[in-house]
């Protein structure tokens, strides 16, 4: 009999005083249609709030939605926090508005992939499967 695995779990949070979510729940949606467990934070959590959401879901994947322009901020303090708490084998991803040198820069420090807006969202869902299986054992 084969083993059931569990769903690909993933937290997809808003950062800082950005107050524009409609498309984080729209990519919430779009993971759980593709059977994902998706824990939704809310707005305006900070990098602590979200880890410690992530800790507590166990999840492999956090995906932050962010266009407020502090996405060099946020994402390498997410990571640091990620890094403290031994949470090595999950996933840091995200989109919005990022300027495409930012990507470059935070991906060399170890983010995952960004999408911008109007990303084919088969991709995104893609690229999460894809990184959970190659990186996270069940």
């Amino acid at each position: 009999m084969e083993q059931q695995q569990r769903p690909i779990r993933v937290l997809v949070a808003k950062v800082g005083l950005d107050g524009h979510d409609r498309g984080a729940k729209v990519i919430a949606s779009v993971l759980r249609d593709a059977g994902m467990e998706v824990i939704y934070t809310g707005l305006r959590q900070t990098p602590q709030m979200v880890v410690q959401a992530a800790l507590q879901e166990d999840v492999d994947v956090i995906g932050v939605s962010i266009l407020s322009g502090a996405h060099l901020t946020v994402f390498p303090k997410i990571l640091a926090l990620m890094h403290e708490n031994q949470m090595n084998d999950v996933l840091l991803t995200g989109g919005g508005i990022i300027p495409e040198d930012d990507m470059q820069q935070l991906r060399e420090m170890g983010v995952g992939e960004l999408f911008p807006p109007g990303t084919d969202t088969p991709t995104i869902v893609n690229y999460i499967t894809q990184w959970v299986r190659q990186n996270r054992s069940f």
